[in-house]
């Protein structure tokens, strides 16, 4: 049965003639998603829905409240604002606007699952398919937890909401506005369901660091020895397949803290990309593509139920929110013990990179606030080489506070945990893409789980000669996978070095350039950690 509200709309100054659903579970959002005409239903049973002409994040239209409150404590230069008298108005019209409603779906959820640093969320939907998302993608309380159950936040998400940028000191119709003084997230104006995860994910990346917890965009899993392992990585660089790993326990897939004691997942569920998802590279993944409690987000859909995951006319970035549970071997709690190992992904669309490298604490620091990766050429008409892309800390759309309050907590957390440091690229070998080809996933998983399993502690490193970083010479791991070791050293993989050591030259320059706002605070040894120019000979 549904838990009602032990606190009321009513309690936070909302009066509405609305039918309020409080508390649905998965099969009863489905139920009210479909009757309602909000969704499809597939063959094997997950939802389908489409988020209409948003089909990702609208970062333009976010904007956090400028106040005694924030006025000092966020990083402006990354986070646009509103004022007070702004938001004073939005509110109004949405607090109108939620009385205006047939139906209210409402759910009490946690963000966090470490008891001492969750939040208390409560999210307000007009679709039943936005809080069967939200519900899957959070931590969902007990019954017991419900019943006295008080909300710290509150999001109120109505898609058919159009904001006045003219009333609302907002830029369009859309409209994502963060009051931290009033803990209380208003989202207008798009369908995509992601701009509610990552509301919350914006609020512990704010509240986390003063407690001296380490917010991060990452992927954890425990390995068989009972270490944990965390995955940084932007989108697409392979965070959630390397970390849906059968003979390892899934923490989380996206959002982690890292206490004293325990790295914890934010969410209880899981949000994949789902174009072109392998089932032979993705098993555990694409089993959740046919299973009831699934949402699919703009996949492909016949009239028979049939889905197509290779289909991006609706998008390319199809998603699929599915509970944790729907992952073989997950943590019972959400959480593991400290990390390990901290492995920084990337997908390298230059190919300069190596597969694998060795970082140091220094070097651990200095990529991490670069976070970079490679989109590849001809995502954008009249881009024909790799372009780019650095987002400090891997999710800098997402950072409240300055890159440096997460990147010192970071490096301390390091040194006191003794933790080693990876760089992994999942990028392209033989050549820049277009020329090379994509890092094969099992060399990828070979080295990784070399990494994981201690087997690179004794083998033979060089020094790159452009990042500074140790790389193997030689794994026994890819031999026995039949990979050629070559692999290892990049330039050696081109057909054309003096190429190679153009583009290599090229892409070092990049991150200087990127990193010079950082440069004043962080200490000299993360300076001395940036990469520089080699002169190499054919």
């Amino acid at each position: 049965m549904p838990a009602a509200l032990s606190h009321t709309l009513a309690d936070q100054g909302i009066t509405t003639s609305a039918t309020i659903h409080a508390n649905l579970d998965s099969a009863q959002l489905t139920e009210h998603a479909l009757t309602n005409g909000e969704g499809r239903k597939a063959k094997h049973g997950p939802l389908v829905v489409e988020t209409g002409k948003h089909t990702g994040r609208s970062a333009k239209d976010k904007f956090i409240v400028r106040d005694g409150e924030t006025e000092s404590t966020v990083w402006w230069d990354n986070n646009a604002s509103m004022t007070p008298d702004h938001f004073a108005a939005l509110k109004e019209d949405f607090f109108a606007a939620l009385g205006d409603k047939d139906a209210l779906y409402v759910a009490d959820l946690f963000g966090g699952s470490q008891p001492e640093y969750r939040v208390n969320v409560r999210v307000i939907n007009e679709l039943a398919w936005h809080n069967q998302f939200i519900r899957t993608l959070l931590v969902r309380p007990t019954a017991e937890e419900l019943a006295d159950f008080v909300p710290e936040y509150t999001i109120i998400d109505l898609p058919s909401f159009k904001a006045d940028p003219a009333r609302h000191g907002c830029r369009s119709e859309t409209v994502i506005a963060v009051n931290l003084s009033e803990k209380l997230i208003l989202i207008g104006g798009t369908k995509y369901a992601g701009e509610m995860k990552k509301s919350v994910f914006g609020v512990l990346n704010y509240l986390l660091p003063p407690k001296g917890v380490m917010p991060m965009h990452c992927s954890a899993n425990i390995g068989p020895d009972g270490k944990t392992a965390v995955f940084f990585g932007l989108s697409g660089t392979g965070k959630t397949t390397l970390s849906a790993d059968a003979s390892r326990t899934l923490i989380g897939d996206d959002e982690h803290g890292w206490s004293d004691d325990a790295v914890f997942n934010f969410e209880g569920g899981c949000y994949a990309k789902m174009i072109r998802l392998n089932p032979e590279a993705e098993p555990e993944i694409f089993a959740t593509t046919q299973m009831e409690g699934t949402v699919l987000e703009n996949v492909v859909m016949d009239e028979n139920g049939e889905i197509d995951l290779d289909d991006n006319s609706l998008a390319e970035n199809t998603r699929g929110a599915y509970p944790l549970s729907s992952i073989p071997n997950t943590s019972e709690k959400n959480l593991g013990p400290v990390p390990s190992n901290v492995i920084m992904l990337t997908a390298d669309a230059f190919g300069v990179l190596p597969p694998i490298a060795r970082l140091t604490p220094d070097q651990a620091m200095y990529h991490f606030l670069s976070g970079y990766t490679a989109k590849v050429a001809g995502t954008e008409i009249g881009v024909t080489e790799p372009e780019a892309t650095f987002s400090t800390c891997f999710g800098a759309p997402f950072m409240p506070r300055h890159p440096s309050v997460y990147g010192n907590l970071l490096k301390e957390r390091i040194a006191k945990g003794e933790v080693q440091c990876w760089l992994l690229n999942t990028g392209w070998t033989g050549g820049k893409y277009g020329v090379g080809s994509r890092m094969p996933i099992k060399a990828t998983r070979a080295l990784l789980n070399a990494a994981l399993e201690g087997k690179l502690d004794d083998v033979e490193y060089r020094k790159d000669a452009n990042f500074g970083f140790d790389v193997p010479v030689s794994v026994p791991a890819l031999a026995e996978k039949g990979i050629d070791q070559t692999i290892l050293d990049p330039r050696s993989t081109w057909a054309d070095k003096d190429e190679y050591d153009a583009t290599a030259e090229k892409l070092v320059q990049l991150f200087v350039n990127n990193f010079q706002p950082f440069a004043a605070h962080v200490d000299q040894g993360v300076r001395d950690a940036a990469p520089q120019p080699a002169r190499q000979v054919a």
